[in-house]
């Protein structure tokens, strides 16, 4: 009740009333603020989420062709005749077992049941299709971005590891190159050292350059 009997009473009232108001909504905005923080600390969590299962999407899903399994062998458990395609089938390898640890961190019950079921077939010696994981991963995928779901009717064939590119022509090149400017290093190298100045080079254009 408002007291209008004194300038006083009236003035304690307004006061009291402005108060009361002013400590309401800084509540509010308190909890407004809370509310917020924790929707985007969520979303943050989420985003990081779907980036790592995507990640892991493409690793195991990224190849419709060719041997769609993962090649469990070890270098040392590789005859001489098998040594040629090793390295690329050990890439592949390491590349899904690291795409079945995030898995196994951050996916969803299913997607964890399938990735350890993958990775003891790993560890056993056998070689591991991946398709079924890759289809639990992409309509977990689908439906965390509210994408519509695909079609019963639609066929896709079956996913399997992506295949790393290769890079040995560019390395060979390298080599070659290496070899070529060492030959020099004699007399160029020694030439630079005793006529040419020491370049100095500015930290600011240096990280440019990096």
């Amino acid at each position: 009740m408002i007291d209008f009997s004194s300038w006083h009473s009236l003035l304690a009232t307004l006061i009291g009333l402005a108060l009361f108001t002013l400590i309401g909504v800084g509540i509010r905005l308190l909890t407004m603020l809370t509310i917020q923080q924790r929707r985007e600390r969520m979303n943050r969590q989420i985003n990081e989420r779907l980036r790592v299962l995507m990640a892991a999407y493409r690793t195991l899903g990224g190849s419709f062709t060719g041997d769609l399994t993962v090649d469990p062998a070890h270098k040392r458990d590789l005859t001489a005749d098998r040594l040629s395609g090793s390295d690329r089938n050990r890439r592949i390898r390491d590349a899904v077992e690291a795409a079945l640890s995030d898995i196994i961190l951050l996916g969803t019950e299913e997607q964890v049941r399938l990735a350890g079921r993958a990775a003891t077939e790993l560890v056993a010696g056998r070689p591991v299709p991946t398709h079924d994981l890759v289809v639990s991963l992409r309509n977990f995928i689908r439906k965390a971005l509210s994408l519509e779901s695909l079609p019963a009717n639609l066929v896709l064939p079956e996913q399997g590891p992506a295949r790393p590119s290769s890079n040995g022509g560019n390395k060979g090149e390298g080599k070659e190159s290496g070899k070529g400017g060492g030959g020099d290093e004699g007399g160029g190298g020694m030439s630079m050292q005793a006529g040419a100045e020491p370049t100095l080079h500015h930290p600011d254009t240096d990280s440019h350059r990096l």
